[in-house]
């Protein structure tokens, strides 16, 4: 298991996400931590995959349709403002 991270790293990454964690926490937080970084290096591992230059795109075109509309969008909408979907603030 690497030290690559540090309890203060730990509290650090707490305190922007605003979670308070007791020193217990701090301590199992911050071997996952290193756990998972450990884990990013054995990617290094992995070989590279040759790529084959002949890749074709297997999506179908756009097509242009006739949409709903906007008086028939609106609706079923629970509330409309000027003509368009009002939904809940968000703070």
């Amino acid at each position: 298991m690497s030290d690559a991270v540090s309890a203060e790293e730990v509290r650090h990454v707490a305190e922007l996400a605003r979670v308070d964690l007791e020193d217990d926490e701090v301590d199992q937080f911050t071997r996952q931590f290193a756990d998972i970084l450990e884990y990013f290096e054995t990617l290094d591992e992995v070989p590279e995959v040759d790529r084959e230059a002949d890749l074709t795109n297997v999506m179908r075109p756009d097509e242009e349709r006739d949409s709903l509309d906007r008086e028939a969008a609106l609706e079923n909408a629970s509330e409309t403002e000027d003509g368009y979907f009002k939904g809940p603030n968000v703070s």
